[in-house]
């Protein structure tokens, strides 16, 4: 049976840390602020496929009140989630993701972010789709306050 898990996650843009999405670094003059290292997309890839099986949330794993994942890298979690999926005897189909940010522009680095993403995940690139938007100046990311991320992950349960 093919199951399908949604994921979506924010953060907000500081001054004095580095910005990491998808496990690549971006150049930018602000990062995402978080207990770990704020990484929006793999949080919300993470979120996606964790609900696929009906397990709960990267929160409930990981919470942001234990001092462990402080400044952890979020491949860590995307690692666990596909731990998760294998333990119940189940594969990964296929992760798509959305990040929504109006600068800096994303696509150029979408290459080594699919990579980070299957790699961590176990899967082929080809199964990971990545699109970035901007959120033509509305609300709190068109006005650069933060940044936003969403998935929908395909898991084959047994």
């Amino acid at each position: 049976m093919i199951r399908v898990g949604i994921g979506y996650d924010v953060h907000q843009l500081k001054s004095g840390r580095k910005l990491i999405l998808g496990g690549a670094e971006i150049p930018h003059d602000k990062g995402l602020d978080g207990h770990s290292d704020a990484d929006a997309l793999m949080h919300a890839v993470c979120d996606a496929v964790l609900g696929a099986i009906g397990c709960g949330d990267i929160g409930q794993f990981f919470p942001n009140t234990d001092p462990r994942w402080k400044g952890a890298p979020s491949r860590v979690f995307l690692e666990e989630a596909a731990r998760q999926v294998k333990s119940r005897g189940a594969t990964i189909s296929n992760v798509d993701a959305t990040i929504i940010a109006q600068e800096p522009k994303l696509m150029p680095f979408a290459a080594a972010m699919k990579s980070n993403i299957a790699s961590a995940l176990g899967v082929n690139t080809s199964q990971i789709g990545i699109k970035a938007t901007t959120n033509e100046l509305l609300g709190f990311v068109g006005r650069g306050e933060g940044i936003a991320a969403m998935a929908v992950a395909a898991v084959d349960v047994p």
